[in-house]
């Protein structure tokens, strides 16, 4: 790893141990020893190296459900956490909080940013790995009759097309001033499970009848995010809606996996 860092002015750590709400629920475990270890020697070795600017992938994990949209600063430590993310989110904070110690004691800037779900080409799109708009993608696109849901539909995701992720990191890049940084990133949108699976429908024109599985793991909570501070600070805001995102991802699942061709 120092040979590695040598030299380097900025790491962009997006590698994590993650899967889907099934892990989540009979597996935390998973996502919390690999993640801590992993980014624990990172954050060393890049400030060892002189690395000049860390920007790591966290996530909106310990953020309570909310109507309404939620900023950086409405996190607090004495509210509990939803119970099937303790172990994850804590992970996340013990991280965000390594970035704030070694932009502290070294001349390294850091920077989390607390993105929603993202989504678009080259995401994971099998069952056993995939997230909710993955694993949608891919019912949708294979079904021939029937489409299964797991739950009830009713949960809320805020979902941000991949490009919008990347222009993000490019403009934390250009633009951030403070040592130390949290930012929001999302669509500052939420939409229910129920109501995504009749957008990818109706662009996948597949005919399929919907039937929701209530025995299935499912993570029943609602958010969207104020991304207000990074509009005002980094001057970036989205720029790709849904449905957008939604007819990229599905012409690019029939270019690239799709068995059928």
């Amino acid at each position: 790893m120092p040979a590695l860092l040598k030299n380097k002015d900025i790491v962009i750590q997006a590698a994590a141990t993650t899967s889907g709400s099934k892990d989540i629920v009979n597996s935390p475990y998973l996502h919390v020893t690999d993640n801590a270890i992993m980014n624990s020697l990172l954050l060393r070795q890049s400030m060892e190296s002189k690395v000049k600017h860390f920007i790591f992938f966290s996530c909106t994990v310990m953020y309570q459900s909310s109507a309404k949209p939620v900023k950086e600063s409405d996190w607090d430590a004495n509210k509990e956490i939803y119970s099937k993310y303790f172990g994850v989110a804590n992970t996340k904070i013990y991280i965000e909080k390594m970035l704030e110690f070694y932009s502290r004691i070294s001349t390294m800037k850091t920077t989390a940013i607390r993105h929603s779900n993202i989504y678009g080409p080259h995401d994971k799109f099998d069952f056993e790995r995939s997230h909710v708009f993955g694993a949608t993608i891919s019912k949708t696109l294979t079904a021939k009759k029937d489409l299964e849901i797991w739950g009830n539909g009713e949960e809320e995701r805020d979902l941000l097309y991949i490009y919008d992720l990347i222009t993000f990191v490019q403009k934390v890049i250009d633009n951030q001033k403070n040592k130390f940084r949290i930012y929001n990133c999302g669509s500052g949108e939420k939409i229910s499970i129920n109501k995504l699976v009749d957008k990818i429908i109706k662009e996948s024109k597949n005919d399929l009848n919907i039937k929701n599985d209530l025995s299935k793991p499912t993570i029943k909570t609602s958010l969207l995010l104020d991304c207000s501070l990074a509009e005002r600070e980094l001057g970036w805001s989205p720029s790709i809606n849904l449905e957008e995102g939604i007819k990229r991802t599905i012409s690019w699942w029939r270019e690239n996996i799709d068995p059928n061709t």
